[in-house]
């Protein structure tokens, strides 16, 4: 592959790793890249430098403390989620546009709409699954969900680092499932309301 293809090919796929991570875990995602690029690494674009910042590190360092453990807790975890829905969708989009470049052209514009696109449909997915399994009383699906989006984000570090194109087409595939995802979630939320709110019966002989 010509170099050239193969860097815009890496550009495009950190700048959907970013996108998409940050909806499951935005300050796993920032400690870890700008860890990286701190410790020699990872070559950050210019957009993305600002990650290796020791302020930047040590503050997505302390929420990702804090993430890991409200993460865990039923309910807790929910609340977490809502919070954060004004936090995780702008913050993907920036960082989305930040791989594409550090000025304010087309591109990047263009990046951090659809970057902000791909973290309101994992966060959606993120958060109405946990809504879901919150139904269940025990904490050990809470524990599972939540270390397995742990480990989803270090190995899609990985792989969209190591095998961008593998990334992409992994990325075109869990969309699709949100997406699914979010319409079934919907679906069942109505359901619910339905049964617990049943229209009123006429009285008898009206």
């Amino acid at each position: 592959m010509d170099p050239a293809d193969w860097q815009l090919l890496q550009a495009v796929a950190l700048g959907s790793l970013v996108a998409w991570a940050s909806g499951l875990r935005l300050y796993l995602v920032a400690f870890v890249l700008g860890l990286a690029a701190r410790l020699g690494y990872l070559e950050l674009p210019a957009g993305l430098a600002i990650l290796s910042h020791g302020y930047v590190i040590a503050a997505s360092g302390f929420l990702l403390a804090v993430e890991f453990l409200a993460d865990k807790v039923p309910g807790i975890d929910s609340a977490w989620d809502a919070v954060h829905t004004f936090i995780r969708i702008p913050a993907g989009a920036l960082l989305a546009a930040g791989a594409a470049g550090d000025d304010l052209t087309a591109i990047t514009v263009a990046a951090g709409l659809l970057g902000g696109t791909i973290t309101a449909g994992t966060h959606f997915a993120k958060a109405g699954g946990r809504a879901a399994i919150n139904t269940s009383p025990e904490p050990f699906s809470n524990w599972v969900a939540s270390f397995t989006e742990d480990a989803l984000v270090l190995g899609g570090i990985w792989v969209a680092l190591n095998h961008p194109v593998v990334f992409i087409a992994s990325l075109a595939v869990f969309m699709a499932f949100a997406i699914w995802f979010a319409i079934a979630f919907a679906r069942f939320v109505r359901r619910r309301l339905a049964r617990a709110n049943p229209p009123p019966q006429p009285a008898p002989g009206s």
